[in-house]
């Protein structure tokens, strides 16, 4: 149980209050006690102060006053606070051992202090590093190369020739390099495009849990550092994701699209083929993308939730809409208006 005054040199906070006040985990600020820390990261959240009991806050320095117990004090309390959550990390830990019920081939390469944990299979030729940990049941296929002290969590498949960097998590079951969608119509059916590429993951990347990112056809799918994938995610074949992205669950992204860096896009969104999206573009839930995206900015076209009543009628209307611009046009002709702006009747 660390102590107030560890947590505060550990995340390089200034403490205000009793640095010998035991904490003994995080709570939510509505729940916490008396030996436990919480935060404030909004100020919508401020009024809450007056009935935490929590025994520590970190919160901005701009609010301490509105606080009278001890206080962790970061200019940026959110981030402080996901760095606290490392401080009480209890996952449980790598063992640096191989289980003798591992598959592992005599011709693959592994650092110091590997661990693999029964029932994977490691097939010839893979490269592990340092203080890599390969779960339950994972499967790494010929020629993988993974990079120190990344995590590939019980029953991920990492499929041939697949490269992931350093300090990494693919999470339970997610497949990284399976072909990707690619098959050319014929007039007996559909023929199947060979996948001849691979994927090409940096360093400090995240994949979730039954995410999958395909393998290219001809140049590899790459996600580049520190890009953070939800789960449930659909990489296509090709597609380039670049730096410090972040992408939320069930969001499919079709073959060859381009993403730049630092860009967000939030669940169920959908991407088609062979688009461009610049840096720094954040596209909301459900955003239907058809096109390529050239400037930054946040974009969207998700319908808002709203009473059945109401969207039964906007639904109705929405059909209607051709016929209303038809008639609309032929009463500005009728009374001599000019038409303005782009009208498709």
């Amino acid at each position: 149980m660390p102590a107030l005054g560890e947590i505060a040199t550990a995340l390089d906070l200034e403490l205000r209050g009793d640095p010998a006040r035991l904490i003994d985990a995080l709570a939510p600020l509505e729940k916490a006690s008396s030996e436990t820390l919480t935060f404030v990261s909004e100020k919508r959240h401020l009024s809450k102060l007056s009935q935490t009991q929590a025994g520590a806050v970190i919160l901005h320095p701009d609010w301490v006053e509105q606080w009278s117990g001890c206080a962790l004090l970061s200019e940026a309390p959110y981030v402080a606070y996901a760095k606290a959550t490392q401080l009480f990390d209890n996952h449980p830990g790598a063992t640096g051992l191989v289980h003798e019920r591992a598959m592992v081939s005599e011709k693959a390469q592994l650092g110091h202090d590997v661990t693999i944990d029964a029932g994977a299979c490691i097939e010839e030729n893979v490269s592990l590093g340092d203080r890599v940990w390969i779960g339950a049941g994972a499967f790494v296929g010929q020629g993988a190369l993974i990079g120190d002290d990344t995590v590939i969590k019980p029953g991920a498949v990492i499929c041939h020739a697949v490269k992931i960097g350093a300090r990494c998590t693919i999470h339970p079951n997610a497949t990284i390099g399976a072909d990707g969608f690619g098959f050319a119509p014929d007039q007996d059916g559909w023929v199947k495009i060979q996948q001849l590429a691979s994927v090409d993951i940096g360093n400090d990347v995240e994949v979730g849990a039954n995410s999958t990112v395909d393998r290219g056809a001809l140049e590899d799918t790459v996600i580049e550092d520190g890009v953070i994938i939800d789960n449930l995610v659909q990489v296509g074949h090709g597609v380039h994701i670049g730096t410090r992205t972040a992408i939320a669950a069930q969001v499919g992204i079709s073959g060859g699209t381009q993403i730049g860096a630092r860009c967000s896009i939030a669940g169920q969104a959908g991407l088609a083929g062979h688009l461009t999206i610049a840096d720094d573009v954040h596209i909301g839930g459900q955003g239907r993308v058809a096109s390529s995206v050239t400037e930054a900015g946040h974009y969207s076209s998700g319908t808002p939730v709203q009473p059945l009543r109401a969207w039964l009628r906007s639904a109705s209307r929405f059909t209607q809409l051709d016929k209303i611009v038809r008639r609309l046009v032929a009463l500005e002709k009728a009374v001599g208006l000019e038409q303005g702006g782009d009208q498709d009747a």
